[in-house]
């Protein structure tokens, strides 16, 4: 194969890049929803290498939680220019310094996004995956057109499974 000037390298490397899914949810959330937020991570990291998210508290904590529990890695983009700021299960923080506006960068570093609970931020990125054509799995979440809904963790991780394969 020849070389990609874009990505370097052979054209067959690009395509083995990790997959990555961001999740998405309240910087505040119910107990209910950080449990279900920490099970999905535990899942989830069964089925993808890599996790994105705000970075923050929240499902945001809950589901890199899970997912670090489950030996994933886990990259939080931080609205500030604080890397501190990241939760303590983020394993790469970055630092934006772009507040809300990094909404952009938790959706369009994923290859898939599940939404979980949560309010004006978790809609402007479901908003943005159906703008950019991401596919977003709403889990208990916002019930709009344009994402598909999930009840269950087994559910969610089915149809992300699927999503992940080219299925959808």
């Amino acid at each position: 194969m020849g070389s990609d000037p874009i990505y370097g390298g052979s054209l067959k490397e690009k395509d083995m890049r990790k997959k990555v899914v961001s999740v998405i949810g309240g910087h505040s959330c119910t107990a209910e929803v950080e449990i279900e937020a920490q099970n999905l991570g535990k899942e989830l990291a069964k089925v993808v290498d890599i996790l994105a998210c705000g970075g923050l508290s929240g499902v945001m904590e809950a589901v890199c939680s899970g997912f670090k529990a489950g030996n994933g890695l886990t990259i939080g983009f931080i609205p500030t220019y604080n890397k501190a700021d990241a939760n303590k299960f983020v394993d790469i923080s970055i630092p934006t310094g772009l507040g809300l506006a990094r909404n952009v960068l938790v959706v369009k570093s994923a290859d898939l996004v599940i939404a979980l609970p949560g309010r004006a931020g978790t809609l402007s990125e479901i908003a943005y995956c159906i703008q950019f054509t991401i596919p977003v799995i709403s889990f208990n979440s916002w019930d709009i057109p344009g994402v598909i809904k999930t009840k269950t963790i087994e559910e969610t991780i089915a149809k992300a499974k699927e999503i992940l394969k080219g299925g959808i």
